[in-house]
């Protein structure tokens, strides 16, 4: 059964669009499947996401999570009505990364009407955990656009 509020075949051109012109286009994020409840992404590891020491900064393994649970959250809900909020992250740092890719997948734990909260998995190519991530995400209704007149 999927958790998708709406989902078009071309849920991931979508997703790629809305982060043009943003640190996720910077940082070089992919969107790569969206399945029945999970939104898996990528990032690499290199110069861009590179700490001093030359290994993964925890900072940008944090920006995959939150990115990964935020627009999975956003697609659990009608976006003509409300709109979603990251309100906490808490990250946990396994192991380090020095090149090529690490990929989160972000699942729900709870989808509740006023919040939501989520669990991103962090591996590497070779499927070893390198964070572990919740996202809690406030569920608001949208602002609505008072009209002259």
């Amino acid at each position: 059964m999927s958790i998708w509020f709406k989902l078009s075949d071309s849920a991931l051109a979508e997703l790629k669009a809305h982060g043009r012109n943003t640190m996720l286009a910077h940082l070089g994020v992919e969107f790569l499947e969206v399945g029945p409840d999970f939104l898996t992404g990528r990032l690499p590891v290199d110069a861009r996401t590179h700490q001093p020491l030359g290994m993964l900064h925890g900072g940008a393994t944090a920006m995959l999570a939150e990115t990964l649970a935020s627009e999975a959250a956003t697609m659990t809900i009608d976006q003509s009505r409300q709109r979603t909020l990251g309100l906490e992250l808490n990250i946990n740092h396994i192991r380090s990364k020095r090149e090529g890719w690490v990929t989160g997948t972000a699942k729900p734990i709870h989808l509740g009407r006023s919040t939501q909260v989520w669990e991103v998995r962090v591996v590497d190519e070779r499927n070893k955990l390198v964070a572990i991530a919740r996202v809690t995400m406030a569920v608001q209704n949208a602002p609505t656009v008072m009209k002259n007149g």
